[in-house]
């Protein structure tokens, strides 16, 4: 499917991106209304990713932040997000590419996107998403959080939406 010019999956994935890029800059522009905030999950190895080295050794891979009460100075363009949040009480500044993002939710409203890009072994890239769905998981207790971020969406159904059966076969 990557030499076909109707690119289905891709553009999927860039639409859900503006879905958390539209999210975060309303959150910069008014602040978080009522008990949302944001969970979100990146690639700490991403390109452009700007994590401080102690974290980024913490975390190789991937970490989630949780927007809530304590973050600072959130600045959201096309490409990326700044933020900045308080780790063992020092202030940190992210730098977090929206293409490093892997999944974003917003518990308060039992929402969310799971984002996962792998290429296949045909070299197709096979994309997974989930919209509309509790995130499946509280952020473990490694990721780091700020203490007063940590939170619990309320129980609810999901509904899953499986993009393979939009793809050529």
């Amino acid at each position: 499917m990557d030499t076909d010019p109707l690119r289905y999956d891709t553009w999927i994935e860039d639409a859900l991106r503006g879905v958390i890029r539209r999210a975060l800059a309303y959150a910069a522009d008014n602040g978080l209304p009522g008990e949302h905030h944001f969970y979100i999950t990146y690639r700490t190895d991403g390109e452009g990713v700007e994590t401080p080295g102690y974290l980024k050794a913490e975390h190789p891979d991937e970490m989630t932040i949780v927007l809530q009460h304590q973050f600072e100075n959130l600045v959201v363009n096309q490409d990326a997000f700044w933020v900045t949040l308080r780790f063992n009480g020092k202030p940190e500044r992210l730098r977090v590419p929206f293409n490093a993002v892997l999944s974003f939710a917003d518990p308060s409203v039992n929402f969310g996107l799971q984002l996962k890009m792998a290429a296949a072994s045909d070299g197709e890239i096979e994309l997974e998403s989930v919209a509309g769905r509790k995130y499946g998981r509280e952020a473990p207790e490694q990721d780091a959080r700020p203490a007063a971020a940590k939170g619990s969406g309320k129980k609810g159904t999901s509904k899953i939406i499986a993009l393979d059966s939009f793809r050529k076969k």
